[in-house]
Formats: structure tokens, sequence, C-alpha cells
């Protein structure tokens, strides 16, 4: 398999570094998430400290005690710098630095990096540098008297490390281009969202927490061919397909950007317009990773993430994937959802299952119609085909005889004047 980064010897080494506050948070689990990301992003981690406290100290994020601890750890393993498990602010930054002489970086810098390298499409690499601006903005005092040791690396991808030696101001005329741009985007996004709304599609949109299947899911149902990797964000820019479902009904499936842990409000704010794709959907497929021993905190992020972006009153299907990887017995149960559905999508286990419940759902969604169309009004046929469910057509001497389930819009259409 290829590596991201095919410069091997170039590897950054790390040290992973957070706060336990005692609250119940996974101060574990969420070390080993920032490790994968560091991996991600091209690093390498080589240790981790952690440090209970009831919260991070203002000035340092990490107590005396413990810093000349990470000092003498950061020696010992020969690392680049360190990586600190929370959002730093600039004067945060600017003392760590000072105090541990070496290269700070936090967990919003590193998935910064991550969307930077892996956005391609011109929307894509909007959301990100406008993100990565504002983030930057808000804390260039704090990193301008490090610029010099910041050098290659992650960290540094994206609006490049030129951005930020530029004044403020210019940094905020660079924000404002960007959001015209963006705006540009946005409608374009609406004009496609209003022409699905006159063909009548459903439309499926799925969500979950990254690295939970989305994209192997898409593929599955749809054969759309999307990058997919057992990598955190694997896949940035959102793709919509459309797939048959057994009845012969049609759905059009958009999958979008994964949820993680302490999310950089950046991200979601820049990402806004692709996010609310659910918003606008009839039907959210939640893709839930049912093998991984932090599942329960990963959906309470997705649904948080949801309720942020105001996406409401859904339908929502709960798809706990990789059945094929749980080793145990475990209860499987998802008390925000509607319907639930346990699948592979890797090895197709579940799909016919999944396909018949959409089937089910947009069925529960549809009126009846019974209805003989005359010969020249054949099209209307193929519409309800392609939006509806057709039960059964037969060729009369007076015309078509259709029996089928359709969207409430398309059976008043049927029938108007």
């Amino acid at each position: 398999m290829t590596e991201f980064y095919e410069n091997k010897a170039a590897e950054e080494r790390l040290i992973l570094v957070g706060i336990c506050t005692g609250d119940g948070e996974d101060i574990q689990g969420s070390l080993r998430e920032l490790a994968q990301l560091v991996e991600t992003a091209g690093a390498q981690a080589v240790g981790w400290a952690v440090q209970n406290r009831e919260s991070a100290h203002p000035g340092t994020y990490l107590g005396k005690g413990k810093l000349e601890e990470v000092k003498w750890q950061v020696w010992e393993q020969e690392a680049d710098g360190i990586v600190c498990d929370d959002e730093l602010s600039p004067a945060q930054l600017r003392n760590l630095e000072q105090a541990l002489d070496t290269k700070v970086l936090d967990r919003t810098m590193v998935i910064l990096d991550i969307f930077a390298s892996r956005a391609r499409t011109r929307e894509g690499k909007i959301q990100v540098e406008l993100a990565q601006l504002r983030f930057r903005s808000a804390r260039l005092v704090g990193m301008r008297n490090s610029l010099s040791r910041l050098g290659g690396g992650i960290g540094t991808r994206g609006p490049g490390e030129t951005k930020l030696e530029v004044d403020r101001r210019r940094i905020h005329q660079r924000i404002g281009q960007l959001k015209v741009e963006l705006e540009d985007v946005k409608r374009h996004r609406q004009v496609a969202r209003q022409q699905r709304s006159r063909n009548p599609v459903p439309v499926v949109a799925i969500v979950g927490y990254t690295n939970a299947g989305k994209s192997t899911l898409l593929n599955q149902m749809t054969n759309a061919g999307i990058l997919a990797e057992d990598k955190l964000f694997a896949t940035l820019d959102p793709a919509t397909r459309k797939a048959e479902l057994p009845g012969g009904g049609q759905v059009l499936i958009t999958d979008t950007v994964g949820f993680i842990r302490k999310l950089p409000h950046h991200l979601v704010d820049a990402f806004k317009s692709t996010l609310e794709e659910a918003k606008y959907s009839d039907i959210i497929l939640h893709v839930v990773d049912a093998s991984s021993p932090w599942m329960e905190m990963q959906m309470h992020v997705v649904y948080d993430t949801l309720r942020h972006l105001e996406v409401q009153g859904k339908t929502v299907i709960t798809v706990f994937n990789k059945m094929d990887k749980v080793e145990k017995d475990v209860v499987l149960k998802d008390f925000q959802s509607d319907y639930q559905v346990q699948i592979s999508a890797e090895t197709g286990e579940g799909l016919s299952e999944l396909g018949a419940l959409l089937e089910q759902i947009l069925r529960s969604q549809r009126v009846y119609l019974e209805k003989v169309f005359d010969y020249h009004e054949a099209g209307q046929v193929q519409w309800i085909r392609q939006s509806g469910q057709l039960l059964s057509e037969e060729y009369e001497k007076d015309g078509i005889r259709v029996k089928a389930y359709v969207p409430a819009e398309l059976f008043a259409s049927f029938f108007s004047s």
C-alpha cells in the first residue's frame, strides 16, 4: 500500500501531551486517536505524557513539574516537538515553546493540516484555507515569535508559512476573498439542491465518525469508486451518487465529511454548507463502527455535531458497520435513532436488509397511486420509476395502467388541473 508521504526519512517524531480532568473523559482513548491523527498527517508518535489537573494551566497548559518531565522526554526520545490534545491559546503556545525549547502543535493544527492535505475540489480547498486562516489569525500574535521554529512538517501546510508572516490586515483581506468565493460555491450547491427538489428522488445522507466506513458503504451501494482507506479522514470532499433499491426505486446518496471528537469549530463553520447536506436529506444513515471500543463516544459526537448544525426531524437509520470485525457478543443499540441495521460494508453482509429498510421507510412516506396514463404521457411513468416505487404497469387499449407508491408532491401533480 502506498504511503501517504514518500519521504519517510523526513518523518517527524512527536510526543503527545494531554490533560486528564477526572470528569470521566477517556484521555487514553483521546490520545490514541491523536496518535492516529499524527500518523495520518505523516509524523510518528514516539511517546505521550498525561497530567491529572482540574483544568489546563492558563499560561502553559501543563504544570511546572510536568513541563520538566516533558522537556526531558523530548530530549530522551529525540523528538522534534510535542502535540497537545486540546486547542492551545496564543499565550499557551508561546509559553510552551519558550519553556520546552521545541516545536509545539495542538490537536486543531494537526486536523487542519490533514484537511489541507486531503482537499481535492475547489470547494474543499477554499473551505480548508478559510478555516486555517481564521484559526491562525486569532493566534498570529502567539505564533509570530515561533515562526522560525516551525520549519516544514505537519502544521504548516495549506495557506503555508508565508501566510503567517504577513500582518493581520493581509490575512483578513484573504479571508474576505475566500468568503466571496465560498458564497459562489454555496450558490451552485443551492441550485443543485433546488434541481433535486424539482425531481423528487429521495436523498439519503451518510454521516458518521471518521473511519466508520461511510465511503465503503457508498461504494457498495452505488459503485461510486470513491477512495476508501482505513485512515482518519481518508475522503474529504462530499460525493453524491444514484443508487437502485431492490424494488426498482432510486435514491440519491450523499457522503459527508467524517466527524471527530474536538472537531475544530473553524472547520465546522467553514464546512457548514457541505455538512448541511444532511439537513436537506430525507433520510440519514448514521454509520457506526461497531468494532470500536469507543463506539458510544463516537455516536455521541455525531449526534452533538448534528445538533450544532440544527439537523432535526429526520428519519435516522443507525448502520452498525464492520460486523465482520466484532469478535464477541455485544448489545448494539441506539436509542436516538428510528431504525437500526447491522452490516459489513466491506463484505456486503446486511446490505440487502439495509436496502429493504430504505424501501420500507420511503414507502411509508409515499402515497399509493393507481392511474391510467395516456400513451403520450409515458414520460410520467418514467418519473414514477425514478422517484417512486413502481408496483406494476399494464399496457391496455386506453393507456398504461400504473400501480405505484409516489411522493406526495408527485401524486398531487398528477391530479392538478
